[in-house]
């Protein structure tokens, strides 16, 4: 079992300090769990133009969620805007209890918002094991991207970390349940909720299970933190019983 806890949010436009010290009493707020996922960018905000927050690499909101790994004893996840030696990402790190740092840098940058013009795509697949799941991670409008997601076999649980707008909320939920059906696993979605200088966002945060069942979801436009109790044995029950990735088409990403 693996207990997980969606932290949605509204967060301060351009203020690290504030956030963070924001997630940390929601943290302390929601009980224990094995897994705490925080939306994307979560110090900041959602901005296309990396000059204006990018951290540097080794950042301060690292550091952070390190100490919150210490602190609560549990895995810390969400993303960050990093400047490294002047090239700019949407990092999102996997922060495990005793300090060790995975990373995911954002393949899919929204051209849409001019996100490409300032940050450079990762090129790497990442999956990490925790507490006996294979966890894939991914970042916003990865989500809209069901080749680069597809299981081929490797992942128990796909985390997307969000600012997706709430003119958008359908889509969101939609493909949160499609990317869990189609890849039989569950699906975690934390997306934020308020308002930044171009988008107001409804949050919409949810766990999803392989057959598209609501786990557990966030109250849309509220701030909220909800837990939920994944079971690995259960999943792995239901690809015995009904094994569709067996019949998945292979193919090789460029």
């Amino acid at each position: 079992m693996l207990k997980v806890a969606l932290l949605q949010k509204e967060i301060a436009w351009g203020d690290p300090v504030k956030n963070r010290e924001s997630f940390s009493n929601a943290i302390s707020r929601c009980g224990r769990a094995d897994l705490y996922i925080l939306p994307e960018m979560f110090s900041t905000g959602f901005c296309s133009k990396s000059q204006f927050f990018a951290e540097p690499s080794g950042n301060s909101s690292l550091g952070w969620m390190k100490e919150c790994a210490l602190r609560f004893n549990a895995a810390i996840a969400g993303s960050i805007a990093i400047d490294e030696g002047g090239t700019c990402y949407n990092r999102f790190y996997f922060v495990k209890p005793n300090g060790e740092t995975v990373f995911y840098d954002k393949r899919h940058l929204f051209t849409y918002g001019g996100e490409d013009n300032f940050f450079k795509g990762g090129k790497e697949r990442r999956i990490i094991e925790y507490k006996g799941f294979r966890i894939l991670l991914q970042v916003c409008y990865d989500l809209r991207f069901p080749v680069f997601s597809r299981n081929m076999q490797d992942y128990d649980l796909a985390i997307y970390v969000a600012s997706w707008p709430a003119s958008r909320a359908e889509v969101w939920s939609a493909l949160l349940k499609a990317r869990a059906i189609e890849n039989q696993c569950y699906v975690i979605g934390v997306n934020r909720v308020g308002d930044d200088p171009e988008s107001h966002y409804s949050g919409n945060s949810a766990v999803i299970d392989a057959y598209g069942h609501t786990v557990a979801a966030c109250t849309p436009e509220k701030e909220d933190t909800v837990c939920a109790e994944l079971d690995l044995a259960e999943l792995e029950e239901f690809r015995k019983k009904f094994p569709v990735l067996e019949d998945r088409d292979i193919f090789e990403l460029k």
